[in-house]
């Protein structure tokens, strides 16, 4: 019978997964049926296609199919990178352990590439595999024009276990932006339906309270600069696409430079870049070794000349959102939460008109 030993690579993957990987002509449906007479084996013990493998386990199948071959057949070699393509995605790099890379991502790079996209991280990925037995791995996205904190695993075990936490929204992101005027409230929740906006061919998206899927964003306004602009840091609560972006415009403030959602009205006048001011400043997720990574990026030198042109103060971007605790019952009104605000906005309990400061040091 054929035998394989699980690498290191595909340690904490689905065994079907692993035939899906290594062969061309042993489907989901064979493993299966192997399965259930018996044939395919890890260590010497029945398995399943379901079954979750391990580096160095020793894995048998039948002998009339063929041996699984070192790469994936649909597998494209992919070009050398060049000494500066490798120098630019090092330079990105904030932070490295044994399960994930973070990348400070640059604006107008694309996360992944296609046919009007030949350049991108994925396609770079090369430059970042240091002494790991692969290149690093793609767990989760940020727009083309949007820079800042963007998370690799190392591994697939550590993929696996990052794509978990981000779909059970258990990381914590933490988005600063500048919006076209000030939100009327200073710290809520948004709280619209989002789906693809018909004859657009999914590139742009809409609040669609009847088809679109469900999406949340918390947020809070932490400088303003008069009725011009505001520094606003967004908290998505789910992950659809453009949903930041989708988001403040239904609030009626849209981001600064994003003309497809907010049209000729997003651009500022008066020396403010033109390009996208949306920065993923913060992420907060568990990690596979039991704790917790915290990265910050720095704002891209588009955003940070616009904030030192309106004057903001960069240390109060950090300060720690606390909720406070809901009124006690026979107190609470009954009234609408949204009565007066635009289209899915909520006030959050206990918000004002002024986003809090700290205390000055005496």
């Amino acid at each position: 019978m054929p035998t394989a030993t699980i690498a290191e690579d595909d340690d904490g993957i689905r065994l079907d997964r692993w035939f899906q990987r290594h062969t061309k002509d042993i489907s989901f449906n064979i493993v299966s049926r192997w399965s259930k007479s018996g044939v395919v084996r890890l260590d010497g013990a029945k398995a399943g296609p379901g079954d979750r493998i391990a580096a160095g386990q020793t894995l048998t199948w039948p002998e009339e199919l063929p041996v699984p071959v070192a790469t994936r057949p649909t597998e494209k070699p992919r070009e050398p990178l060049s000494e500066a393509q490798i120098e630019y995605m090092r330079a990105m790099v904030l932070h490295m352990d044994a399960h994930a890379i973070v990348i400070n991502k640059p604006p107008g790079l694309a996360t992944q590439g296609g046919t009007k996209q030949p350049t991108s991280v994925d396609a770079m990925l090369d430059a970042l595999q240091f002494d790991a037995p692969s290149r690093p791995r793609l767990v989760h996205r940020l727009d083309k024009d949007t820079s800042g904190v963007l998370l690799l695993a190392r591994n697939a075990k550590a993929a696996a276990f990052f794509s978990k936490e981000f779909a059970g929204r258990e990381a914590r992101k933490s988005y600063w932006a500048l919006t076209v005027g000030v939100p009327k409230i200073a710290a809520g929740t948004i709280d619209a339906p989002i789906g693809k906006q018909p004859g657009t061919g999914g590139e742009k998206m809409q609040v669609d309270t009847e088809a679109g899927l469900k999406a949340k964003t918390r947020y809070r306004v932490i400088e303003r600069a008069a009725g011009r602009a505001a520094w606003v840091e967004f908290l998505p609560l789910t992950g659809r696409t453009h949903q930041i972006r989708v988001h403040a415009a239904a609030i009626g403030h849209s981001l600064v430079g994003d003309g497809k959602y907010g049209g000729k009205e997003s651009y500022l006048t008066g020396g403010i870049s033109r390009k996208l001011h949306l920065h993923s400043r913060r992420l907060v997720i568990a990690t596979p070794g039991g704790g917790t990574l915290d990265v910050k990026a720095e704002l891209p030198p588009h955003m940070a000349e616009s904030w030192q042109m309106l004057g903001f103060d960069l240390q109060l971007g950090d300060i720690e959102i606390v909720e406070p605790p809901p009124p006690p019952l026979k107190k609470r009104r009954l009234s609408s939460a949204t009565s007066g605000n635009r289209r899915g906005e909520r006030r959050s309990r206990g918000a004002t008109d002024e986003p809090k400061r700290p205390p000055r040091k005496k």
